[in-house]
């Protein structure tokens, strides 16, 4: 494929509305290396939980901490917002994304501020969302299907407390960059969305 050294593809948005699959359905297209950045804040999330200083756990944070088992959980994931809106936690992880994202042969991130803050030159910046209600029965779905026990309402509950956490925080609030292009997963199915980031994508790679 004719393109340049380096690739990157920002993709945002909240919390199920399908950016993950989208995001490596993406990189194993194009073959581009992927990156889900809020494992990043899960990860440090869950060592929060369990009694060490956040700022510390993302200063001196590993690439086999976002293998943990437990980073899919409501209770990391409610803990990775809050850790998220501190300064100095996204400072110590900012470079690592940046690193990520400029890799020779190219990369897909995404996250919550990917396309307006860690990659704001970004070829390609997409801004994948859908209704609450929606990605609460998406969520409640995986978690169920993982054997957690959880209703539907906590789990629409947890999604809205996210997003005003991630919409409402002072450092990075995640909204749609100017120059992103939206793609609302309201009403797709998961391979309909992929078609039209696919599409997307390789239009830029012409």
């Amino acid at each position: 494929m004719g393109r340049q050294t380096t690739f990157t593809v920002a993709i945002d948005g909240p919390a199920a509305a399908g950016k993950g699959t989208i995001s490596k359905r993406i990189a194993e297209r194009f073959d581009l290396a992927h990156l889900d950045t809020g494992l990043l804040y899960r990860a440090v999330g869950a060592l929060s939980l369990a009694g060490q200083d956040p700022i510390e756990a993302a200063r001196t944070l590993v690439p086999s901490a976002l293998d943990r088992e437990d980073l899919r959980t409501p209770q990391v994931a409610k803990e990775a917002s809050q850790v998220a809106a501190m300064p100095e936690v996204r400072g110590h992880l900012l470079a690592f994304q940046r690193d990520f994202a400029r890799q020779e042969g190219g990369a897909v991130l995404d996250g919550r501020d990917i396309g307006t803050v860690i990659c704001p030159d970004a070829n390609v910046k997409l801004f994948v969302t859908a209704n609450a209600e929606v990605r609460a029965k998406r969520r409640h779905a995986e978690l169920t299907g993982k054997g957690l026990k959880i209703d539907y309402e906590r789990v629409l509950s947890d999604v809205i407390a996210r997003d005003q956490l991630d919409e409402g925080r002072q450092d990075a609030p995640m909204f749609k960059a100017e120059d992103a292009i939206l793609i609302d997963t309201s009403e797709m199915d998961i391979e309909t969305a992929v078609a039209k980031a696919v599409e997307i994508v390789a239009a830029h790679l012409d």
